[in-house]
């Protein structure tokens, strides 16, 4: 019988290259995958993982089944500034000296962090207001202003990536700008391997929360589909992604997830015809959620306050198209279906 891919090992992918599960605490994702590369200079980490007190141990015990050592990792190149992601990286450098490498365009994202104090995901809960969601918003509030919360973890990178080749330990290896689940996302491209460590931009069985971080910017979902836009020709490359089993042709994946974007298009905007004049969260009641089709009223604090949000991310899309009317009332927005 398969292992699932989150269960614990040490996993070869290609020619020096292993996957690596490191569990997540709450999160239904499980596991995020990081990917070890050798180079002549040692090892190289892409993404490093969410701190915990065990994580540095599980990092251990992966790289032992190799016969290798968290003190050989000389670089960890991070995806993206999401916490899963970016955190262990932070630790991993004070331990063992590494360098730390995040796509430039997350800088205000992580100073956004590193003022607000907190696990409070300030920007969704603006969403969530202007969708009039504010019931919601404010049992995501009580949720997580509790959350132990380490200004250590958020530290600055030691280089800040820019899309192009980069070369380390004798290892070529791409960064391509793929903004949409945040700002700054980037994945790797391994042109010698035709491997696509795609982070959360492309996962194989579900489709990533988009712009999920704090701070505000025009139109994620936009940017999204032109970073999947851009990969939709790519189908000689694997996809190497941070969560779910590593495999699949980069091209097919990203043209899934486009239709599936423009089913929900269609969805949604033949609700807001049946409902309008609406809300956004008017409107995410109406849809079902998750691979299992759910209900709204079914998912938790957290699933609701992103079902939500991504409902508003594609009413703007829609309301920018002129595909669906939009106006403010006392801070909410408003939805009525175009003649």
């Amino acid at each position: 019988m398969t292992a699932h891919w989150a269960e614990p090992g040490c996993y070869p992918v290609a020619e020096g290259i292993h996957r690596i599960p490191l569990e997540l605490p709450q999160d239904g994702l499980r596991a995020v995958n990081v990917y070890t590369l050798d180079t002549d200079d040692g090892l190289v980490l892409i993404d490093g993982g969410w701190h915990r007190p065990h994580t540095y141990r599980e990092l251990s015990d992966g790289l032992a089944r190799i016969g290798r050592s968290p003190g050989e990792i000389h670089d960890v190149l991070v995806t993206h500034i999401h916490r899963d992601h970016y955190t262990f990286a932070v630790e991993l450098r004070r331990r063992t000296g590494c360098r730390v490498q995040l796509g430039a365009a997350e800088s205000g994202g992580l100073q956004e962090i590193r003022e607000l104090g907190n696990n409070v995901p300030e920007s969704s809960l603006r969403e969530l207001r202007r969708a009039g969601a504010a019931g919601i918003a404010a049992r995501a509030h009580a949720e997580s202003v509790g959350e132990p919360f380490d200004p250590a973890d958020w530290e600055a990178p030691d280089h800040w990536l820019r899309p192009g080749p980069l070369r380390l330990g004798g290892h070529d290896l791409e960064v391509l700008a793929t903004p949409g689940h945040t700002k700054g996302h980037v994945v790797f491209h391994d042109p010698a391997r035709r491997l696509l460590f795609t982070g959360d931009h492309l996962l194989p069985t579900i489709t990533p929360s988009i712009g999920f971080e704090l701070g505000v910017w025009e139109l994620p979902l936009a940017n999204f589909l032109h970073s999947l836009e851009m990969l939709r020709d790519n189908d000689d490359q694997t996809m190497l992604p941070a969560h779910g089993p590593d495999g699949g042709s980069v091209g097919r994946r990203a043209r899934e997830l486009l239709d599936h974007h423009d089913r929900r298009f269609g969805q949604i905007r033949a609700a807001v015809t049946e409902l309008a004049p609406c809300t956004g969260l008017e409107v995410a009641r109406a849809l079902s959620w998750t691979r299992r089709e759910r209900p709204f009223s079914t998912l938790d604090t957290f699933n609701q306050m992103v079902a939500t949000c991504e409902t508003m991310a594609h009413l703007d899309v829609l309301a920018a198209r002129n595909t669906i009317g939009a106006e403010e009332r006392d801070g909410v927005n408003i939805y009525s279906a175009q003649p």
